[in-house]
C-alpha cells in the first residue's frame, strides 16, 4: 500500500482520465477482515515478528482516516490456539499504537469460535485503540456484512443488499467528514443511521 502512494505520480499518469484528480493530502484506507488488519497496520497498529521476535510497525503518515470492517482482534485468553498457530502473527496486534483517526466497523453476529470465543473480538480495534476513533455496530451483520464482498458474490451467509448500501454511505460519509473536517456529512448520516449503533471516543 505504501509502494502504492510513494509511485502516484506514475499512476496518475498511466491511467487514462485520473490527472489532475489525485489529492495527495487527502489518502484514506479502507479494509475488510485480514484487510482490515492491512489497513489497522497502516494506521499504526504494532505487531512482533513471529520468526525472531523483532518489532513490526508500518505506519503511513500520509493516510489521514482509515475504515477497519471485521478485522481480527487481540489474542487474549479466549482466542482460538489452532488459529494462531497457523497465523501466529495474529497472537501479537498491539492497537495502542494506532493513534490515527478510524471507523471501525463490527457486526452483533460476527462471531467466528475459529478464530476467538469472544464476540467482541472484531472491534478490539476500537476498544484497545486510542481516540479518536469511532465503532460503527450494524444489528444482525455477519462477517460479510450483507453481502459487500462483491456484486453478484454469493459466499455471504447474511445477503442483505440494504445492509451493503448503508455501510457504503456510512463509510462515505465518515471519510467525506474526515478529509474534509467542515462538511457536516457524518453528522447528518449519524442521525439518520437506524440500522445499528455509533459510539466514539
Amino acid at each position: 500500500m505504501s509502494f502504492i502512494l510513494d509511485h502516484l505520480d506514475e499512476i496518475e499518469a498511466t491511467v487514462p482520465g485520473l490527472a489532475g484528480r489525485l489529492d495527495r493530502e487527502r489518502v484514506a484506507v479502507a479494509g475488510h477482515s485480514l484487510g482490515g488488519h492491512t489497513a489497522a497496520m497502516l494506521l499504526g497498529t504494532g505487531t512482533t515478528d513471529p520468526a525472531d521476535g523483532s518489532p513490526v510497525r508500518l505506519p503511513d503518515a500520509r493516510i489521514k482516516a482509515g475504515v477497519i470492517i471485521g478485522a481480527p482482534g487481540l489474542a487474549d485468553e479466549q482466542v482460538n490456539q489452532a488459529m494462531l498457530e497457523r497465523y501466529p502473527v495474529m497472537g501479537h496486534t498491539d492497537f495502542s499504537t494506532m493513534t490515527t483517526p478510524a471507523l471501525v466497523v463490527a457486526g452483533d453476529r460476527d462471531f467466528n469460535p475459529m478464530f476467538s470465543d469472544r464476540l467482541s473480538y472484531r472491534w478490539d480495534a476500537y476498544t484497545a485503540a486510542p481516540a479518536p476513533k469511532t465503532l460503527l455496530m450494524l444489528h444482525d451483520a455477519e462477517h460479510l456484512f450483507g453481502g459487500i464482498s462483491g456484486y453478484d458474490a454469493a459466499e455471504t451467509s447474511d445477503e442483505n443488499p440494504a445492509r451493503v448500501a448503508v455501510l457504503r454511505a456510512m463509510i462515505w460519509a465518515y471519510l467525506r467528514s474526515q478529509l474534509y473536517p467542515t462538511d457536516p456529512t457524518w453528522d447528518r448520516a449519524v442521525a439518520a443511521f437506524d440500522s445499528g449503533s455509533v459510539e466514539s471516543k
